[in-house]
């Protein structure tokens, strides 16, 4: 199927519970100050019933960052994001486009991020506050990557990026913008394993956020502002 139109949105409505100040210092660590942080943070009380933190996974300099929702219970045991059938389906998605999260140059390898950095109990949805205390390390991610597109993966990556309350049907066939960065909305593999009649959909948003990196790159060739 085709892909839609590009169109470029801005700012949505306000998602309540979710805009926290970043008190820790987050928005100036590097890497390994970053990841130390995540392992140890005790800032809600996800901390008592994880595992292991997840903190992502891929090229610092990606040109594609996916953000995904919360770990699961395969996530939480090894300490990586999306594992299990939805991280099989995820890497067959990445593959259709010639991406992957393998070692690779940042124009293939993907960098991979939740907005949770800690399985909820029994899998259960992201509270407001769980979700305002993890923002400013995906925050600080983001800052560090510098992406040149963002795949929002499911309903509360939604939520956390674009600040809006809107379902993922009515965001999907746009391009939307994070702090400057283009933004495309599709689902969790996870959903799409339980509902198989939407992969079409998402396609079509893999199609729609390819396009805005052809266009960059187009643009960056042609001397124009990417």
């Amino acid at each position: 199927a085709p892909a839609p139109a590009l169109r470029v949105d801005g700012p949505l409505d306000v998602a309540p519970g979710l805009a926290f100040g970043d008190d820790r210092g987050i928005a100036g660590m590097d890497w390994p100050a970053l990841r130390a942080a995540v392992e140890s943070c005790r800032a809600c009380e996800l901390c008592n019933s994880r595992r292991n933190t997840v903190f992502g996974m891929g090229n610092e300099r990606a040109h594609w960052m996916i953000v995904g929702e919360a770990p699961g219970e395969q996530e939480d045991l090894q300490g990586k994001p999306f594992v299990g059938p939805s991280g099989e389906l995820l890497d067959a998605m990445l593959q259709a486009l010639g991406l992957t999260r393998e070692p690779a140059e940042p124009q293939r390898q993907v960098f991979i991020a939740n907005t949770l950095k800690c399985r909820p109990p029994r899998n259960r949805n992201p509270a407001p506050q769980e979700l305002a205390q993890c923002e400013p390390y995906l925050q600080r991610q983001l800052a560090l990557v510098q992406p040149k597109v963002i795949l929002a993966m499911g309903r509360f990556a939604v939520q956390s990026l674009l600040r809006s309350t809107l379902p993922i049907g009515k965001l999907r066939g746009q391009v939307h913008s994070y702090q400057g960065i283009p933004l495309v909305v599709t689902y969790h593999p996870a959903y799409l394993l339980r509902n198989p009649v939407d992969k079409a959909r998402a396609w079509d948003d893999l199609c729609l956020a390819a396009e805005v990196m052809e266009r960059q790159a187009g643009a960056g060739a042609s001397g124009l502002p990417a």
